[in-house]
């Protein structure tokens, strides 16, 4: 399966603020966009043009990817199936991608980031429903319970990220009980609960041209 492998602090520089996926590098002074708060490369400094409308899109699309972790044909899939159903498409995909095994992990706080998320999925120390999940992208629904597995509490990337996570921090659609390490996905987020900083009628637009 295809993955990213470069240097994630890259994506955030491109993209001109922090999209979050380095866990707790990101709320330091060593967060790369804070030191140097232009695109990566040779040219990263240097005076550019005016951006093209096509240019806006892509972009949006590009951070609203790079935040999910997702590879384009991932991304592409879910925008499909976002499109199948009914009401505004762009609210659909953001509704689906919070929806994914690893985003909910991050939100609850289990994991620092995204990335370590997907990682922690694969090695088996999540529950859902009492029944082992090693997919990151798996769906949840309304209802759900997130478990950390017995043998996996004792972790300590897990209680650091918790120790993080304060209960006024907790997103609405989401709960979380420290003290038996378990969470429930209450309901399915609305968009404007959803702490993304981007506009996804863009992405619509450019995939409909």
């Amino acid at each position: 399966m295809a993955r990213y492998t470069d240097p994630s602090c890259r994506l955030c520089r491109r993209e001109r603020q922090k999209l979050f996926l380095k866990g707790t590098k990101c709320f330091t002074e060593k967060c790369p966009v804070e030191r140097r708060g232009f695109p990566p490369g040779q040219h990263g400094q240097s005076r550019r043009t005016k951006i093209s409308e096509y240019g806006v899109q892509l972009r949006e699309k590009q951070k609203v990817r790079r935040t999910y972790g997702l590879m384009e044909r991932q991304f592409r899939n879910y925008f499909e199936r976002a499109r199948k159903q009914t009401g505004r498409t762009g609210e659909a995909l953001v509704k689906l991608l919070e929806r994914r095994f690893d985003n909910v992990i991050y939100r609850m706080g289990l994991a620092p980031s995204r990335k370590a998320a997907r990682q922690m999925i694969t090695h088996g120390h999540f529950l859902v429903n009492s029944r082992n999940v090693d997919i990151p992208s798996y769906l949840l629904k309304a209802g759900d319970v997130v478990q950390v597995r017995d043998r996996s509490k004792k972790l300590d990337v897990i209680h650091s990220s918790m120790k993080r996570m304060k209960d006024t921090t907790m997103l609405p659609w989401l709960s979380l009980d420290k003290a038996t390490m378990s969470g429930t996905f209450l309901t399915v987020p609305e968009r404007a609960d959803v702490p993304l900083n981007a506009d996804e009628q863009l992405i619509v637009e450019l995939y409909s041209k």
